[in-house]
């Protein structure tokens, strides 16, 4: 018979498997009884202060945490605790035996509260009415008392926590009772991932019955039905500004646009400046709410004139200063680049170097990677630029040789091959250019690995500035959301930035 083939054969089988292990996963459900359980786990637990050094003290207001006063971060850590219902039933107010109006009790052995946020309560937005001091959300010394919040099943919110006076990793433990189940800290699910409703068996069994749906889909379905990711949209957006950040924003672009089709990402990276003040002028030119346009910056825009455009923190990005492979030293102080852009050293042999004449390489005006180096190093504003050709000066009276060009391409061409050049990039773009080698600053050398920890001078976070709030179902909200939370959070790791939502990104990207 012509049916009777070896693939409707295994087809068959892999049905009824899928039926039967179904039914058990039920029976097993309805014999077995359910407990209430919550669940806790430390997500994170970070250095806020670890740059200060010799006894100074770092007073930094915390915009997480309000309008309150400033607060010493000499010695502080985040902490990001999630709570969650990791049972199959859901938790309500009467399910709690604390003492009314309190649920869950979050102690920091060693260490005192000075501020909560409560962030990612996940589609929960019902939640965050509960979090109030009426509530029963208080705090004092290293206390956390959380309100009788209701949970349902795989529902979770987690807790930001600014703290002062202990070390990090010191013991942090959540207590309280349910009625008919149990408070306990968790360690197996993934950090971000949902916690199970099932119980074990329960859990091997649905495993199964997944496997016998996809191999019978795998048999019977020959043609390729695949659809785009939710939350896609449709349309024509244009990404502008930062060059450093251009290659996370075109490889976003390009996957963004094969994951959803009908749409069109274009990259048109000429500087931070250009790009802030492109986005500004499409959006007075948009009668009917915010453009299509993204504007990508090295740092926050600026202060005034650009009210409108609301901003969205998204990577760490670090910066190197880069030399001709002539100057063979490896490192520089802040106050040695300094006197150099001062013109009070001339040449390389007065900082240990060879006799090379020193002649700067700069980015113009439009550039985010200026400004950064200029705040982060400089402390102030470079000199006017001397040359036109990063080799001879146009006035011989200027105390230095420097020229300005548009891009950090030509940055890396001009300090190449120039004997004596000194300049400045994206961390990355020095990589693999030959002629040419990154420095140290301050004895500490850039990279983005522990950036947390190093007190690295040379670094910025990347802003996407949208203007005013688009709609949620724009392609620019999509695009966003794709870059900051989604899929694009691999495409920046694999530039060398570090992730604004990744849990070792948010307190770097939480600092003024």
């Amino acid at each position: 018979m012509e049916w009777f083939s070896a693939e409707n054969v295994i087809a068959v089988l892999t049905a009824v498997l899928g039926v039967l292990a179904s039914v058990a996963a039920l029976w097993y459900e309805r014999r077995v009884p359910r407990r209430r359980r919550l669940g806790y786990r430390v997500q994170m637990d970070t250095p806020i202060g670890s740059n200060v050094r010799d006894g100074g003290r770092a007073n930094v207001r915390i915009g997480l945490f309000g309008e309150g006063p400033d607060v010493d971060l000499s010695d502080a850590t985040l902490v990001l605790l999630r709570i969650e219902n990791d049972g199959p039933q859901s938790v309500g107010d009467g399910d709690y035996t604390s003492r009314p109006p309190h649920g869950l009790t979050v102690e920091f052995t060693g260490r005192e509260i000075r501020g909560v946020a409560v962030t990612q309560p996940g589609d929960a937005d019902h939640l965050m009415e509960h979090f109030t001091p009426e509530a029963g959300m208080t705090h004092q010394g290293g206390t956390l008392h959380l309100p009788r919040v209701p949970l349902n099943p795989g529902e979770h919110f987690k807790l930001l926590c600014l703290l002062t006076g202990g070390p990090v990793d010191s013991p942090v433990r959540v207590t309280g009772g349910l009625r008919d189940g149990e408070v306990r800290p968790n360690t197996a699910v993934p950090s971000d991932g949902k916690p199970p409703v099932f119980s074990r068996p329960a859990r091997l069994l649905t495993v199964l019955l997944t496997v016998c749906v996809v191999t019978l889909a795998g048999i019977i379905v020959g043609r390729d039905d695949t659809r785009p990711p939710i939350g896609c949209a449709t349309g024509t957006l244009t990404v502008v500004g930062s060059t450093a950040f251009a290659p996370v924003a075109e490889e976003a672009a390009r996957k963004y646009e094969k994951d959803c089709p009908g749409s069109t990402v274009t990259v048109d990276a000429r500087g931070t400046t250009t790009g802030i003040r492109a986005l500004a002028e499409a959006g007075a030119r948009h009668e009917d709410g915010s453009p299509a346009v993204i504007a990508l910056s090295d740092g926050p825009k600026p202060e005034r004139g650009y009210d409108r455009l609301r901003e969205n923190r998204v990577a760490v990005s670090v910066f190197a200063m880069v030399v001709n492979d002539r100057v063979p030293l490896r490192g520089l102080t802040t106050a040695d680049v300094r006197r150099v852009y001062r013109g009070d050293v001339r040449r390389w042999s007065e900082l240990g170097g060879p006799d090379l004449p020193i002649a700067l390489v700069s980015r113009n005006t439009n550039s985010g990677t200026r400004e950064v180096f200029q705040r982060r190093v400089l402390g102030g504003y470079e000199p006017a630029p001397s040359s036109g050709d990063c080799r001879t000066k146009a006035d011989p009276a200027a105390r230095v040789l420097r020229c300005e060009v548009d891009s950090t391409r030509q940055v890396m061409a001009a300090v190449a091959e120039i004997p004596g050049a000194l300049g400045y990039s994206e961390l990355r773009s020095g990589q693999g250019v030959r002629g040419l080698h990154r420095l140290d600053l301050d004895g500490r050398t850039p990279s983005i690995d522990d950036v947390a920890r190093s007190g690295y001078p040379y670094r910025e976070i990347e802003y996407a500035y949208t203007y005013g709030r688009p709609p949620a179902d724009s392609l620019v909200s999509s695009f966003l959301d794709y870059l900051v939370r989604g899929s694009g959070q691999d495409v920046i790791r694999t530039h060398g930035h570090l992730p604004c939502m990744s849990p070792e990104g948010l307190g770097v990207c939480a600092r003024p």
